[in-house]
């Protein structure tokens, strides 16, 4: 299905090349010779320049009238065809200019029209990036199954217009790609305004649309009667000012919808009235303002809510409600409600709990949760890729028939619900640009997610019932399992790399995985305490703001005092692809037995080698008479000399080597310098019988731990081990695979 455009507002227009501007036919003159403001790189968007204090209006006191500084605003009324699975809307949107100078045409993502056709910017890159790895996202779209959004009429508000004749004329569009995508990608368009917006002033414009979801295929969409209606309806993108996330001067940040990405929006404030069938379960962002309105089989809902960057809801026929309430200190009264359908009511309460529990746990160590809201989606059987997504006070999780203690059903679903509502923090107050920028999101959420399920002492039991009643139950911690998924033996892309400029899903994969193991090992170096220290910090500096990673950085930095080892974690890991693993090479061991060969005596050289060896045989016989109960490895009549020798095969890390000698003692030494490899060599009255680098499991990062340790004797107790624990995993998977 492809794209039909209808309406007076359409224009038809050659497409508009990455980074260029075209003058709208209706520009006045003036308006024409106005300096274009460039598009946001496509490719280049590593930012390693801290942004300035006073970006995004500088940092938040809280002795502002409003959370954010409200950018935008937006007021829709909304109206659901079940049975088409379209949405008719009318949006009302106002948006400051913040810059110094007049802005004569604005951007709007369009974001359904990523799932009009396979000629779109997503499926384009979704052939491509799931050939070379896996990833979510995977249905096939059929007839009758495609998604999109169409601009029916867009007018300029008479406030903004000089020229009382121009004052409601419909206003002319054309679809543009900022990243150079293909022309049938229709997810960005330009607005010619009929007149420019001065700096500093608001634009008003009213947008009639209609919107048409697709069959759930990644973030929103429809199955049976269940409609998670998400980035379905007409947005502005962001204008960003110098010093402000690496710009340098006015910028346009818009992507394309890229197949990996998410969404990248200012804060504002939003007033919708929601009208759909009086059968239908509605939950959405926001608080609900009064009782639902019924009249002819249909009822109409009002949710509002301030300083948050987008808008959700569900409508859903036959769902059922759970409710709960969390409060704690410095945050007001959250209602909580969890909607699911029938077949997933055991996910009902447990999803309510770990969320209610996640409320807690992000409010005392990061801060108060703001909102006076949180709403928990579940979906239907055969709509999991609407699981697993997050907007401001509202995310959907995913069902389980049964959620039985200790089991992967509960830790899956324990874990899912405290990562979307983790977004609240990390995307939805800590705005980054998820375009852009995905592991200050995803990868930052992730690791504070894992520091939860740590404290709850909460660990992947990786045991089916038939190993539990063989005996058999081994787990593993969430930061181990994110460890064996963060491709360490071969990082393919920087952490700090984009969304779409990634070689496969499963590289974009470790922007979740790498990005908790390389802050889990951050956090061993720093402690931590200094390490939540930090974070709270750069939540301080940087909530209902925009971050970068350079921001994050200087956050950590700042909040650590501790330069070199944040640094260290960021050059080798978060802005480069460096692989790490140390090892231990060898370990010898020699008696320090008197000197042979020549002999001086009286100043002349004389060999008497048969004298020195009745010497030593005639020291170790006194040394047995004198201990008769000694034990092999006990020390005995010579000292030994032992050399322990380490190699790095990539970065550097600082380890802990610790040795174990045959009497049963230990020692342990700091290899933290910028050697390749180094000998540490031991005199003492036993021998190194075994050697371990990182003994307490600490660097995550280090590609192999198998080679971490050498003994001189054979021992399988490690190969064992693992090899238990990959065959547990098989079965675990095994299991997971035949419950789907």
């Amino acid at each position: 299905m492809g794209w039909c455009a209808t309406g007076a507002g359409f224009a038809q227009q050659a497409p508009v090349a990455a980074g260029s501007m075209v003058a709208s036919p209706a520009a006045s003159t003036a308006t024409a010779a106005l300096e274009p403001i460039p598009f946001a790189p496509a490719h280049q968007t590593i930012i390693t320049t801290p942004s300035a204090p006073t970006a995004w209006g500088g940092a938040r006191t809280g002795q502002e009238a409003t959370l954010s500084d409200r950018v935008v605003s937006y007021t829709i009324n909304a109206s659901l065809d079940a049975a088409k699975h379209q949405v008719a809307g009318k949006e009302h949107m106002t948006w400051r200019n913040r810059s110094d100078r007049p802005v004569s045409h604005v951007y709007f993502h369009l974001y359904l029209n990523a799932f009009e056709s396979d000629g779109s910017t997503w499926f384009t890159e979704r052939k491509v990036l799931t050939a070379h790895g896996r990833s979510r996202g995977n249905a096939e779209l059929k007839d009758g199954q495609w998604g999109w959004i169409r601009l029916q009429r867009v007018t300029q508000g008479d406030a903004e217009l000089k020229d009382a004749v121009q004052a409601g004329a419909a206003l002319k569009w054309s679809f543009v790609h900022p990243d150079g995508g293909p022309d049938s990608d229709h997810t960005v368009v330009r607005i010619d305004l009929a007149q420019p917006v001065p700096a500093g002033a608001t634009l008003a414009l009213d947008i009639d649309f209609l919107s048409q979801l697709p069959r759930v295929v990644e973030r929103t969409g429809w199955w049976g009667d269940f409609n998670l209606v998400g980035q379905w309806f007409p947005k502005i993108g962001v204008l960003e000012l110098a010093g402000e996330r690496g710009a340098t001067a006015p910028r346009w940040n818009v992507h394309e919808f890229h197949f990996n990405s998410e969404f990248y929006a200012d804060f504002g404030s939003y007033d919708v009235h929601l009208d759909v069938p009086s059968d239908y379960t509605v939950g959405a962002v926001g608080q609900l303002r009064g009782e639902p309105q019924a009249a002819n089989g249909r009822t109409t809902y009002h949710f509002m809510q301030g300083d948050v960057h987008d808008f959700a809801w569900v409508a859903a026929k036959g769902y059922k409600t759970m409710d709960g309430t969390y409060t704690g200190a410095g945050s007001p009264p959250v209602a909580v409600r969890v909607i699911y359908p029938t077949e997933y009511a055991a996910s009902a309460a447990p999803t309510l709990k770990s969320t209610i529990d996640a409320l807690g746990y992000f409010s005392q160590t990061i801060a108060p949760y703001p909102y006076h809201t949180v709403t928990a989606v579940i979906p239907p059987y055969n709509a999991d890729e609407a699981g697993g997504m997050e907007y401001p006070t509202f995310f959907t999780s995913e069902g389980y028939k049964e959620v039985t203690p200790g089991t992967l059903s509960q830790y899956g679903s324990d874990f899912v619900n405290i990562h979307e509502f983790g977004h609240g923090y990390f995307y939805g107050i800590l705005a980054s640009n998820e375009f852009e920028e995905p592991m200050l999101d995803e990868g930052m959420n992730e690791y504070w997610d894992d520091r939860m399920m740590r404290e709850r002492k909460q660990d992947l039991v990786l045991a089916t019932p038939f190993m539990k009643w063989l005996g058999v139950a081994p787990a593993m911690s969430g930061f181990q399992m994110e460890r064996l998924g963060a491709q360490l033996q071969r990082p393919e892309d920087p952490l700090a790399q984009n969304s779409w400029d990634r070689l496969s899903g499963s590289s974009y994969g470790t922007v979740y995985t790498r990005t908790a193991t390389a802050m889990h090992d951050l956090e061993q170096r720093i402690g931590e305490p200094v390490m939540q220290k930090a974070i709270r910090l750069y939540y301080q500096r940087w909530s209902f703001r925009h971050p970068s990673v350079a921001d994050l950085r200087q956050a950590l930095v700042d909040g650590s005092g501790d330069a070199k080892d944040v640094n260290e974690i960021f050059d080798e890991v978060v802005y480069g692809t460096a692989h790490i693993d140390d090892r231990v090479i060898d370990i010898d061991t020699n008696e320090v037995l008197p000197p042979s060969g020549v002999m001086w005596k009286d100043g002349k050289p004389m060999a008497d080698q048969a004298a020195l060896d009745k010497q030593v045989a005639k020291q170790r016989e006194d040394w047995k008479k004198a201990h008769p109960d000694a034990r092999p490895g006990d020390s005995g009549p010579f000292p030994w000399h032992s050399t322990v020798t380490v190699l790095r095969d990539g970065a550097r890390v600082p380890e802990t080597l610790h040795v174990i000698f045959a009497d049963g003692s230990h020692e342990d030494v700091r290899w933290d310098d910028d050697r390749r490899w180094a000998r540490f060599e031991f005199e003492k009255a036993s021998k190194v019988v075994s050697a371990e680098l990182d003994p307490a499991q600490q660097v995550y990062l280090d590609a192999n731990k198998l080679n971490d340790s050498l003994s001189t004797k054979p021992n399988g107790a490690a190969s064992r081990r693992w090899t238990a624990d990959a065959a547990a995993l098989l079965q675990t998977l095994y299991s997971m695979l035949v419950t789907l």
